[in-house]
This record gives C-alpha cells, sequence and structure tokens, in this order.
C-alpha cells in the first residue's frame, strides 16, 4: 500500500491489503479515528485487521510488535482509536488488548487496558504456565518461565539469576504461538532445561529479585513487564 499523509488526510493510491495495513498504518502511528478517516477503505481494512487479532497469530504478535515500538504520546492514540472502534466489532476485547497489554510497562496505561479488557475477560493466573529449568557453570539457574496470554498465546520469560545473589540477564518473549513455546530437552547458556514445577521456579525467582533490590540494582525491563508473576510472592515489597 502507498500512502500520501499530510496532517488532515490520507489519500489511498492503491486498495489495501490486511497486512499492509497493520504494518503501514499502524507503524506510523495509528490509524486516526474513525471520524477523521476520510477513505472508508482505510476504515474497513483498520477493523478487518483488529478482527484477526482473534484468530490471526500473525496478526497478534505484530501488534504487539508495532505498540512495543511506539511512543506514548502514540500508544494514548492507539487506545483513544482502540476506545472508539473496538466495541464496534464482534470480537472479544481480550484479543484486541491482549496483545497490548503484553508490551505494556507504564502504570497507568496497564490499568486502562484491563479496564477495557474487563474483568471476565482477564488471562488465566500464571500459576496454569508452566517452567522450565536448568543450572549453568557456577551455579546460576537458567529459566524458561511459560505463562498464558489468551486464546492460544502464551508469553515467555527467559532468566538467569542466582537466588541469593540476583539477575544475571533477563529476556522476555511477550507473545508466542503456544505451539511454538519451548519445550524440555532445549539448551540455554549451556544447560538443558528440564521441567519444574513453575511455583518453585517463581519463588527462586522472587529471592533473586529481592537480591537485586537489596543491592540497589536496577531490573531487567523484561522483569517489570512480567511483575505480575511475582507481586503475590514477594509479602508487601512488590516490584517498582
Amino acid at each position: 500500500m502507498t500512502e500520501r499523509r499530510d496532517s488532515s488526510s490520507v489519500d489511498l493510491v492503491e486498495e489495501p491489503s490486511l497486512d499492509a495495513a497493520a504494518q503501514d498504518g499502524a507503524a506510523q502511528g495509528l490509524p486516526a479515528p474513525s471520524g477523521a478517516l476520510l477513505d472508508p477503505r482505510i476504515l474497513a481494512a483498520w477493523r478487518e485487521w483488529l478482527a484477526a487479532l482473534a484468530t490471526d497469530a500473525e496478526a497478534a504478535i505484530a501488534a504487539a510488535h508495532v505498540y512495543g515500538e511506539l511512543g506514548p504520546e502514540a500508544r494514548e492514540a492507539w487506545l483513544d482509536v482502540l476506545a472508539e472502534d473496538a466495541p464496534k466489532l464482534q470480537v472479544p476485547a481480550v484479543a484486541i488488548y491482549a496483545p497490548l497489554l503484553s508490551v505494556e510497562s507504564d502504570a497507568g496505561r496497564r490499568e486502562r487496558i484491563e479496564v477495557a479488557i474487563g474483568e471476565g475477560e482477564r488471562a488465566p493466573r500464571p500459576a496454569s504456565g508452566f517452567a522450565l529449568r536448568g543450572v549453568a557453570a557456577g551455579g546460576d539457574r537458567v529459566v524458561a518461565l511459560v505463562t498464558p496470554l489468551y486464546l492460544r498465546f502464551v508469553r515467555v520469560l527467559w532468566c538467569r539469576y542466582l537466588p541469593e545473589d540476583g539477575i544475571a540477564w533477563a529476556r522476555h518473549d511477550p507473545i508466542v504461538r503456544a505451539e511454538d513455546a519451548p519445550g524440555p530437552g532445549i539448551l540455554l547458556d549451556g544447560a538443558q532445561l528440564e521441567a519444574t514445577p513453575i511455583k518453585l521456579v517463581i519463588e527462586e525467582l522472587c529471592h533473586a529479585v529481592l537480591a537485586q533490590q537489596r543491592k540497589g540494582a536496577e531490573l531487567p525491563p523484561s522483569l517489570q513487564l512480567c511483575a505480575d508473576l511475582f507481586d503475590a510472592h514477594l509479602e508487601g515489597d512488590p516490584l517498582p
């Protein structure tokens, strides 16, 4: 799709495809609110893409990626548009908002997204996920913590830590197809990961988080995005 944009109009040169509308329109900061769209084809493509988030894994992953690359003002604009358009679609709110929540760290926007999703549609609690753990050289634990998001999507937190010393590194895959999640036997930092009770891994990570905080060291952003995994276990000393 080729577009010419200025501050007041959008001129469409070619008929937009679903992927082009998602990647081209969203990557430039999101289409304007529905009432400001002059070409109904753009509005139709945008709403078609939103509807696809419930069933199309590529669209959901793309939504998380694009939203995660946006600045604060563009994210607010995205949420403003969804507030107007989402109720007009026959799509569960969780399918539209969960990809955004998976990469949002700002407390205000997270609350706004959670309210839009609604209590009844929120993702299952992390305890229904699973954990893989191995021991690297020097005794460091290396883990993959897989927890559900919605439908057939999960998130994966990869981490290396010592419970009594803190976090060596952490990486977050915010939205992954359930069938693409890691499984027992994978290698990470030279250690083979095997299935381990998720409660044990979360408790170890909580100790590592507290050790990191006591040292005055900053927590990796990936852990902050997964704060809900730990808050219930930190006994009044939640992740910042």
